[in-house]
């Protein structure tokens, strides 16, 4: 069955253009054009996945994440413009699952969109594609990149989809230094710039919500100047 993808975005070239793009990879799309008319459609038409402006009339993106989360867990991507590092750490707070900075490419959102329905299949218990890339373990840390899964101590850790691919880009050769760079190409692509707050930002939360699991996580080490890198010490 064909995932149905749900576009809410005040600027209508952005919903054509993406929907196309969609379209061509097989997903089917409901484009709205502000919060309040999604509310309503998605209530009365659900869907697999909303990918969501943050700033629109009426009822912008925040607002609409708040409603549809006293309903349930659909997957969230926000669309965010430069700026909005705030609104990004809002959001992802109050229970979005990734968000992409404007200008973006329309691959890396397909890219995105496919991991985390990926994710909701293996929430539901869904059977996975069985040549997936293959699980990795590092000590207490276990990732399986085919279910999004990602486990410490045997505790899962819920992770957006940028996060997952810094940390399996660390863990993936512990004791060597990743400068932002590398982790850039890492979790967006090597198309894709965004600067280097960003991926220090993702490294904070990704810190933080491994320590929320394990207080004495402090795997991922900071070498000022240099970058990150992940110990299995």
């Amino acid at each position: 069955m064909q995932p149905t993808i749900a576009l809410v975005d005040d600027d209508r070239n952005i919903l054509a253009s993406v929907s196309i793009a969609l379209e061509a990879e097989g997903f089917k799309v409901k484009t709205y054009t502000d919060g309040s008319e999604a509310l309503r459609g998605l209530a009365s038409a659900p869907v697999d996945l909303a990918v969501l402006d943050i700033k629109m009339p009426r009822m912008d993106g925040m607002e609409l994440l708040s409603h549809l989360r006293k309903s349930g867990n659909l997957p969230i991507i926000f669309l965010t413009s430069k700026d909005d590092e705030i609104d990004e750490v809002l959001g992802l707070r109050m229970g979005a699952d990734d968000y992409i900075t404007k200008p973006f490419s329309q691959r890396l959102l397909v890219e995105r969109i496919r991991a985390l329905l990926r994710r909701e299949k293996t929430t539901r218990g869904d059977a996975v594609d069985e040549t997936s890339e293959s699980a990795m373990v590092r000590g207490d840390l276990a990732m399986d990149p085919s279910r999004h899964l990602c486990t410490w101590k045997g505790a899962q850790v819920n992770l957006t989809v940028t996060e997952f691919l810094i940390l399996k880009a660390l863990a993936q050769r512990p004791g060597h230094v990743k400068n932002r760079d590398q982790l850039m190409d890492a979790a967006y692509g090597e198309s894709i710039y965004v600067d280097d707050r960003t991926i220090d930002s993702h490294i904070k939360r990704l810190r933080k919500k491994l320590k929320d699991v394990d207080d004495s996580f402090t795997h991922i080490e900071t070498l000022y100047g240099v970058g990150y890198r992940y110990s299995e010490q």
